[in-house]
């Protein structure tokens, strides 16, 4: 599958030494890497096909200083959708109020009709992307029906409906970055951790060698601002069981088999 990190602080971090820690796991997930780092001046979103530990672009990126008040990364083993940079995350889209949306997933959907038309929308080929899609619709939708741009809480509620109508039978471990809001959720039993320090709140597929790790709390959407939880949504209890024989309609449906 994939691995996935995130931070979210109350100023800025210089997040190297995760980040280095982090992208050497890249042995087990080869097949691409990205890079998101948010602050109040600008946003920098770096990703390529390419094994992590072996990219140029990254090694020199992580030589320089890495600050950052929010931050998104993720390593990617391809289950769906070839080795390509369109299939890397993060994955980005603008809402209709202007907002950009970031997304990150360690996960598979295997059952998700609504996705389902997003895949002739998409740049690349991952059902990772096509949720970034349909959740951005979703929130336009709420726009229209407000006439207006939505509130942070208000964004939460749409999130956590759709984190709750997606999680049957889907592994959804996800990190979303909002420019205000970063969103973790996890169903996938041990696959989520975070760590608080001085500094803010830090999620990974794995504990890193720094500090003290505890589980995300389990099938239910959280909402972090300036590394403090300010949202927790409804517990659906849907938990995902890894079945290996899932896989194989999905790899004959890529295929074309």
């Amino acid at each position: 599958m994939c691995e996935i990190y995130g931070f979210s602080g109350n100023r800025k971090k210089e997040l190297r030494r995760d980040l280095r820690e982090f992208y050497a796991h890249s042995d087990k997930h080869p097949n691409g890497w990205g890079l998101a780092l948010f602050d109040e001046e600008k946003t920098e979103l770096l990703k390529e096909e390419y094994r992590a530990d072996r990219s140029t672009v990254l090694r020199e990126r992580l030589n320089a200083p890495v600050l950052a008040q929010n931050a998104l990364a993720h390593i990617r083993l391809a289950t769906i959708g070839n080795v390509e940079p369109d299939n890397c995350h993060p994955f980005t889209a603008t809402d209709n109020s202007g907002r950009t949306w970031t997304l990150i997933h360690n996960g598979t959907v295997f059952e998700a009709e609504k996705l389902h038309p997003y895949i002739f929308l998409q740049k690349g080929e991952t059902d990772s992307e096509r949720i970034l899609l349909y959740l951005v619709d979703c929130v336009n939708a709420a726009i229209k029906r407000m006439g207006r741009p939505l509130t942070a809480a208000e964004r939460f509620a749409v999130l956590d409906e759709i984190v709750r109508d997606s999680s049957p039978k889907n592994k959804l471990n996800i990190l979303i970055y909002d420019g205000e809001t970063l969103y973790a959720h996890t169903n996938f039993r041990d696959s989520l951790y975070y760590r608080r320090d001085q500094y803010g709140v830090t999620f990974s597929t794995q504990p890193l060698a720094e500090g003290i790790w505890n589980h995300v709390p389990f099938t239910t959407l959280l909402g972090y601002q300036n590394g403090a939880r300010v949202f927790t949504g409804t517990e659906h209890h849907h938990e995902y069981f890894f079945d290996p024989s899932a896989y194989k309609p999905l790899y004959m449906a890529y295929s074309g088999l």
